[in-house]
């Protein structure tokens, strides 16, 4: 993510450069000026001139729990208020390596 350095509004990648959609000042990028895990992967059908980026990325805490499918020791976590609002919440897990997820009920 850029700013622009006249207004500091933000700027839109096209191609090879970012552009700002208020003042119009342009900057040229290099392969060190983006990050290697962004890549721009098509304009959006409503306007063109939105880029939607695609970024491997998960929000989610992980934790030290043994997968039941694959045997993978770490898993992703969060937890659901399932049942009546007396009763615990359930506590979901999601392997990091094979995706499998399962719960755990307190």
């Amino acid at each position: 993510m850029q700013f622009c350095p006249k207004c500091k509004s933000l700027m839109v990648y096209t191609d090879n450069k970012a552009v700002c959609k208020r003042c119009g000042y342009e900057m040229e990028l290099n392969p060190s000026t983006l990050n290697s895990n962004l890549r721009i992967v098509s304009k959006c059908k409503t306007n063109g001139d939105v880029p939607i980026i695609e970024e491997d990325v998960c929000v989610l805490p992980t934790t030290d729990v043994i997968c039941p499918n694959c045997g993978n020791n770490k898993a992703y976590w969060w937890m659901r208020q399932l049942r009546a609002a007396d009763e615990s919440e359930v506590r979901f897990y999601k392997c990091t390596k094979c995706g499998k997820i399962w719960r755990e009920y307190d």
